[in-house]
């Protein structure tokens, strides 16, 4: 809901925290302009106030950004590095703090918290010694000419972050941009924006001048359609939904600037009959993680016939056992709470087997936005819910005879995200995963980390984000040749 310019003055409104836009190196407050108040997943109460920016306040951070930008660029790589590791040792410092505002604005599980502060803290870290790395090339001419590559920035980066991983998601793609050299205008969700707020503030007290990161809050719009079309940003990175993530696409195109998207997924997780189910137990539980609000989250579990039904009752029983409340967060939005229970309806209505969940959660937890984990059998291709990202803790189950009909069925999404494999057999591990249209496999839960590249095939993106290869993506090529003759 959209608040007057005249707060509440109750003792529950004074509770409710203050959140402005962060430009050029100072809190720019809300003065008489509207702000959203934002109700929390745990019993829908207010639980902050978001300033609604304008085009103006999209102006403004743009134009400091552009004006920090070349001395910033300037700066030796080492010095900038040094500065992104301080923010890192900064938020571990700080690491209590982060953590509780983000599990108030999003609900998720303190311990799932903890461990997505330290990662972004290790984008940070990470970045800042990697981009001591980031080298051209020489390329032979022959005598009297010398030519070589240089990677530089692009200038000033767009980067708009979704509401499920505020932290994570605008760490991962300020901590490149920065260590490439780029100066930032970050659009969090207007629904998790707290924690954001709070990084561009670390930034500067551990040294990030004034203008290289700056953060306006307001509905997409209004400032994230605005940011993109800013003839100062040079590059947009956006991680959002795919509908979204088409329009951004397509505003940058008009302006000829590129793009990094990261967007959906429908990741299928591909279980052969000689596989340690054990361990395929444990991944496909990993669809409560974050309540299942993961745009990675293999939410396809594709079971050979010979273990088929051993399998579903083993994960079903796992399930049931993820008391909500307890060992699964709520939904972090009123919408996204609402779209998970309208798809249990669309699973009933297009003949899935519900084996356990399916409901919204009574009883105390009626008052927050929990829904119980939920696992479908006899999942088809033609069913909605084989085909469409649910978003929510909800477990596509569907079998498979051969190994040609397990590649059909995984690729046989738009989306091309993720996928997951598990077998004994190491040559088919291989060739399956060859033949899987994802832009990560995960063979026998394999570790991927920050240091891993992540991006999607199809539908769910363009470019690529974490590892070395975010640097490519966050930076332009340069050819110089120089003759001596």
């Amino acid at each position: 809901m959209v608040e007057s310019k005249n707060p509440d003055t109750s003792q529950e409104a004074h509770m409710v925290r203050e959140l402005n836009h962060w430009i050029d190196g100072k809190s720019v407050p809300r003065g008489d302009q509207e702000a959203l108040t934002v109700s929390g997943p745990f019993d829908r109460s207010p639980i902050a106030r978001i300033a609604l920016g304008s085009r103006d306040h999209v102006d403004l951070a743009a134009d400091a950004a552009r004006r920090a930008a070349r001395a910033w660029a300037d700066r030796a790589p080492v010095e900038r590095g040094r500065l992104l590791a301080a923010v890192a040792r900064a938020l571990r410092e700080r690491a209590q703090e982060f953590v509780d505002v983000e599990v108030e604005e999003t609900g998720k599980l303190v311990a799932e918290m903890r461990g997505g502060l330290q990662v972004a803290a290790d984008y940070f870290e990470y970045y800042g010694g990697v981009v001591r790395a980031l080298f051209g090339e020489t390329i032979n001419l022959g005598a009297g000419d010398h030519a070589f590559t240089s990677r530089e920035p692009y200038g000033v980066v767009a980067v708009i972050t979704p509401w499920n991983g505020p932290l994570t998601q605008a760490a991962r793609g300020l901590a490149a941009a920065l260590a490439a050299g780029n100066t930032v205008v970050i659009k969090p969700s207007e629904f998790t924006s707290g924690t954001t707020v709070m990084l561009a503030q670390l930034c500067e007290e551990v040294g990030v001048p004034a203008g290289v990161v700056n953060v306006v809050l307001g509905a997409g719009p209004e400032v994230g359609g605005t940011l993109v079309e800013h003839p100062s940003v040079r590059l947009v990175a956006f991680t959002g939904s795919v509908v979204t993530g088409r329009r951004v696409a397509e505003s940058a195109a008009r302006r000829l600037i590129p793009t990094i998207l990261e967007l959906g997924g429908k990741s299928a997780n591909v279980v052969f009959s000689d596989a340690d189910l054990d361990r395929v137990v444990d991944s496909a539980l990993t669809i409560c993680t974050g309540a299942g609000q993961q745009c990675a989250a293999l939410s396809r579990l594709l079971v050979q016939d010979e273990i088929h039904d051993a399998l579903l009752e083993r994960v079903a029983a796992q399930m049931r056992a993820r008391v909500p409340g307890e060992r699964l967060a709520p939904m972090t939005t009123e919408v996204q709470f609402e779209k998970v229970i309208e798809y249990f309806d669309v699973a009933a209505q297009d003949g899935a087997r519900l084996v356990t969940g399916g409901h919204a959660a009574g009883g105390a937890l009626a008052a927050g936005r929990y829904v119980e984990p939920t696992v479908y059998a006899d999942v088809t291709p033609e069913m909605r819910i084989f085909q469409e990202e649910v978003f929510g803790p909800v477990l596509a189950v569907s079998r498979f005879a051969t190994e040609g009909e397990a590649i059909e069925l995984a690729n046989d999404s738009e989306y091309g995200l993720v996928a997951g494999v598990w077998t004994g057999d190491s040559a088919r591990a291989l060739r399956v995963a060859s033949r899987l249209e994802a832009g990560q496999v995960i063979v026998n839960g394999g570790r991927t980390g920050i240091e891993t590249p992540f991006g999607g095939y199809k539908a769910s993106g363009l470019g690529r984000e974490k590892g070395f290869e975010s640097l490519l993506h966050y930076t332009q090529l340069k050819t110089t040749v120089v003759s001596t003759r």
